[in-house]
């Protein structure tokens, strides 16, 4: 049987390249995004688009909730409104912290049984290393400190069921490192992974 692995933001820049370098190993993909008309460009043999919201009513999609396996979830997805402090609405950090971290706590939950069948992958994409005290970032940067210590806690209650969490900090071959986590043998799994610009 081939593996499996959904991905979250797959209309995005890392996302879709993700989508693409899987599918390129043999993965078959569900490819999850908020723009239909976006998504129905990655169909094709292996890809199957899902338009969703995360961090909106539904904790996952029907499609996902009747996996009996699944061997990767890569979350991709993610907001950056470039608001300062003093500007950002309770409207604006609702948004953020629904797509950049409630949404994907939930949509992990949903399918930790089909990981935990397959002894599966939980990728998470972070902000990119060294980003700290960047002015008029405060919503992006929060929720994604925040996704890091999902990642860890997540990493210890799920490593007596052999599910292996990662978090990567995304620079110019982040999508290398997803699919290299992903698609390459357990020993090479890391817990954390920063990707740095050469140079």
């Amino acid at each position: 049987m081939g593996r499996t692995a959904v991905v979250t933001g797959a209309t995005g820049g890392i996302g879709s390249a993700v989508v693409t370098a899987l599918r390129s190993r043999g993965v078959r993909v569900f490819a999850l995004g908020r723009d239909a008309e976006r998504l129905e460009r990655l169909a094709g043999a292996g890809v199957t688009p899902i338009a969703f919201e995360l961090g909106g009513a539904d904790d996952a999609p029907a499609a996902l909730r009747a996996l009996d396996r699944l061997d990767a979830l890569v979350h991709c997805a993610g907001i950056a409104p470039v608001l300062p402090i003093a500007g950002t609405t309770a409207e604006d950090w609702a948004g953020v912290l629904a797509a950049n971290l409630v949404g994907p706590a939930r949509l992990t939950a949903a399918l930790l049984p089909a990981l935990r069948t397959s002894r599966g992958a939980v990728v998470f994409i972070g902000m990119a290393p060294g980003m700290r005290d960047v002015p008029r970032w405060s919503a992006y940067l929060a929720s994604k400190a925040a996704l890091r210590e999902v990642a860890g806690s997540l990493r210890a209650e799920e490593r007596a069921h052999g599910v292996r969490v990662s978090l990567i900090s995304p620079g110019g071959t982040a999508t290398t490192a997803v699919a290299d986590l992903v698609t390459g043998p357990s020993g090479n799994w890391r817990d954390e992974v920063e990707v740095t610009r050469p140079g």
